[in-house]
């Protein structure tokens, strides 16, 4: 069964979401690769307001392709989530509640992740022109400069991930490898 979510991810639907929970996520979710992360959180130490409000919002860990004529997107594929390791805390501190992206986190963010009530999603590597169909409208935020890797708002409907490690520190890449090991 999937569980459909709407943003803003509230607090409250953060604990409703379980590791290995199928879910589709509508609303609002915004792109944020390694680049823009440290941009905004310098920015912000230097009191420079964020270009986004993180409070119960989803950070899709991608730089979407351009668009092809006719189309809100191009192919929009998760990047490897732990590139934003050395800023998921303070995003999280700052309101942060999911995260998606692809592969392992740290010891470090799942304790934030526990802390402060957020979720990692994963999304499914080298499925990004099948997810860019759950795009629905795209719009350039902030960092133009960075290309790919600039801050997109994207509106999306029926986007498919599936709850890698919850707001208690439930993590599928901890409890199901050895499930899928052959015996021998």
């Amino acid at each position: 069964m999937k569980k459909k979510i709407t943003t803003p991810i509230t607090k409250e639907k953060v604990r409703e979401l379980k590791a290995g929970d199928s879910v589709e996520i509508s609303g609002i979710i915004y792109t944020a690769r390694d680049a823009a992360h440290k941009r905004m959180l310098e920015n912000y130490e230097k009191g420079i307001a964020l270009p986004i409000a993180l409070k119960d919002a989803a950070v899709y860990f991608a730089g979407p392709a351009p668009a092809k004529p006719g189309e809100p997107i191009g192919s929009v594929g998760p990047t490897t989530s732990y590139r934003m390791d050395a800023y998921s805390p303070k995003t999280m501190e700052l309101g942060l509640t999911c995260m998606i992206g692809k592969g392992a986190r740290s010891r470090e963010v799942i304790e934030s992740m526990k802390k402060n009530t957020a979720v990692y999603i994963g999304a499914v590597g080298g499925a990004g022109a099948l997810i860019s169909e759950c795009v629905k409208e795209c719009r350039l935020v902030d960092y133009e400069d960075l290309g790919s890797e600039a801050i997109y708002e994207l509106k999306v409907e029926n986007f498919p991930g599936i709850v890698i490690i919850d707001c208690e520190g439930r993590n599928l890449y901890e409890t199901e490898p050895e499930k899928y090991r052959k015996q021998t």
